[in-house]
């Protein structure tokens, strides 16, 4: 295990509760704490990477954001999980619809997480390696989202290392595989969970619609998506009491 506090992590172990939420946004982080948790307390800044911890319903619940795109959350969460001790860490982030069943503000659990990245080839795996949820976290947090009432979807998105895509028929080709959304950060943090023996689990709000072109702001986006982020926080707590 390496020295800790890290070049982007300056924190301890004791400062982070078993599971984290990561959004990309700090500014989401932020509002998760000043709005979700009690006493919650500042624990990272560097980079303005913000990560606090503190309670919700009793049970000690960390937020930190990830930054854009997998070689940011290929950091935090390898630290997260190598370095600082975390069981759980659950991405709850937005993601663009490429779907006509699945609307803008609907909540997507990420079964799986394609991509176009290279991010395995460090592993130097004979083959390819399909990145997947964790089961029970998905299962957790499926059966929150039932009792919440949401509207949701299982299944399979694609993590992408480019936003603006120089091949303008690439979404074509993954829709025709069934894939519900893009975002760009989930495939990683599935191999680094992977790789470290952990929990990891990717759940999104649509923010736009690639098909329909709809979208929500900027502040839609910082701040609206409640309903995501209380059940990524009921997640956590059902975690805690099963003592994972």
């Amino acid at each position: 295990m390496a020295a800790y506090p890290t070049p982007h992590i300056a924190a301890t172990p004791e400062d982070f509760a078993k599971t984290v939420l990561m959004p990309g946004d700090p500014l989401r982080s932020k509002f998760i704490a000043e709005n979700f948790l009690t006493d919650a307390k500042l624990i990272n800044n560097v980079r303005g990477i913000q990560g606090y911890t503190g309670t919700y319903e009793g049970t000690r619940v960390s937020v930190m954001a990830s930054g854009m795109g997998m070689p940011s959350i290929g950091i935090y969460s390898y630290e997260l999980f190598n370095f600082f001790g975390i069981s759980n860490i659950i991405r709850i982030g937005s993601a663009g619809s490429i779907n006509n069943d699945v609307n803008v503000r609907d909540i997507i659990f990420a079964m799986g997480a394609s991509t176009n990245s290279n991010f395995a080839r460090q592993f130097q795996l004979p083959g390819t390696f399909a990145p997947i949820a964790d089961y029970k976290l998905l299962k957790t947090a499926v059966a929150e989202a039932d009792k919440l009432g949401a509207r949701y979807h299982v299944g399979n998105v694609l993590s992408s290392d480019t936003f603006y895509d120089a091949q303008e028929d690439a979404n074509e080709r993954w829709i025709k595989m069934g894939v519900l959304a893009i975002e760009m950060e989930t495939a990683a943090l599935y191999m680094n969970a992977a790789k470290a023996g952990k929990r990891a689990l990717g759940l999104f709000t649509v923010s736009d619609h690639v098909l329909k072109g709809e979208a929500l702001s900027a502040q839609e986006r910082q701040n609206s998506f409640t309903q995501m982020m209380e059940l990524a926080l009921k997640t956590a707590v059902s975690m805690e009491e099963e003592g994972l």
